[in-house]
């Protein structure tokens, strides 16, 4: 849940051109929140203080501020903290997206990137990359969209931000396979490789931890067991901490080795269990389709 001063959210939203944001203002926009693509940096002190004397008019607002800005752009690290010197909260989310999925986006909408004027487009796009590295640090939030549909964006995005939802604090769980990359959004990774793999079983190979066979195969193991019962324990103490450090959004990633038998099944396992234990809990299996559908 996006900080309040006095009623009012503030959501900074940069990253990556062509990661998203587009999508994102217009989810926000649904959402009720007051959206401004390409704010100047220099109006940002301003424009929260508009909203504050708005007397409640504007309670949340959604501002796009990235490299499109040109030479005004890297005034941003200062409006930002002149926004922390008179202690006014924000949060800012950043969207990113890995250098071949950003070159086909733009060469599938035929857009130019904001920074090719010089350079080739992945030039460009590394270049971009450069000038963020340290505003992404800041971030509170991080979302690779790489993998992401857009209506998976949106349902992320809603239960992030609805207002309505009554909760303020969400866990993420990602299932994904170590051959095809580790999410770039994760803040804690799970390796569970050393568990027993069902992929050696010949009647298991080509069914996905959502299978029950498999299910079965994986938790049955006392090793699993072990396991599973200690990281568990491990969250029960971690997930308060982060909540009393203003983080609202966890992001657990579970890996193994294709992303098809175990991480799926834990991921589903560690999903129930904080379910259980009261927290708003999301889980996806980022590589399971790609098994599905050789199938």
């Amino acid at each position: 849940m996006v900080q309040k001063e006095e009623g009012l959210q503030v959501l900074i939203i940069t990253g990556m051109s062509g990661a998203g944001k587009s999508q994102v203002i217009n989810c926000l926009e649904d959402l009720q929140y007051y959206c401004v693509d390409n704010l100047p940096p220099t109006l940002l002190t301003k424009f929260i203080e508009l909203g504050l004397q708005s007397q409640g008019k504007i309670d949340k607002v959604a501002l796009v501020i990235d490299v499109r800005g040109g030479d005004y752009f890297h005034d941003l690290s200062r409006a930002l903290e002149e926004l922390k010197e008179r202690e006014m909260p924000y949060e800012i989310l950043f969207l990113e997206a890995s250098d071949e999925v950003l070159v086909r986006r733009f060469k599938e909408s035929r857009r130019r990137h904001p920074l090719t004027s010089s350079s080739r487009l992945l030039d460009a796009i590394q270049e971009e990359r450069t000038m963020l590295q340290e505003l992404r640090g800041q971030a509170n939030i991080v979302i690779d969209t790489s993998d992401l549909s857009n209506r998976e964006l949106k349902e992320k995005l809603i239960n992030m931000y609805e207002t309505d939802r009554d909760t303020g604090f969400t866990v993420n769980v990602v299932s994904f396979g170590y051959k095809l990359g580790i999410p770039l959004d994760a803040d804690i990774v799970m390796d569970v490789r050393f568990l027993p793999n069902p992929f050696y079983d010949p009647v298991m190979r080509n069914m996905t931890g959502e299978d029950q066979a498999v299910v079965d195969y994986v938790l049955d193991s006392p090793v699993t067991q072990a396991f599973s019962r200690r990281f568990l324990n491990l969250l029960k103490f971690l997930i308060p901490h982060y909540i009393s450090e203003g983080k609202t959004n966890l992001s657990l990633s579970v890996g193994c080795t294709g992303g098809q038998h175990r991480s799926v099944v834990l991921a589903d396992y560690i999903g129930k269990q904080l379910r259980n234990m009261g927290y708003y809990v999301m889980v996806k299996h980022r590589d399971i389709s790609k098994y599905k559908t050789e199938a």
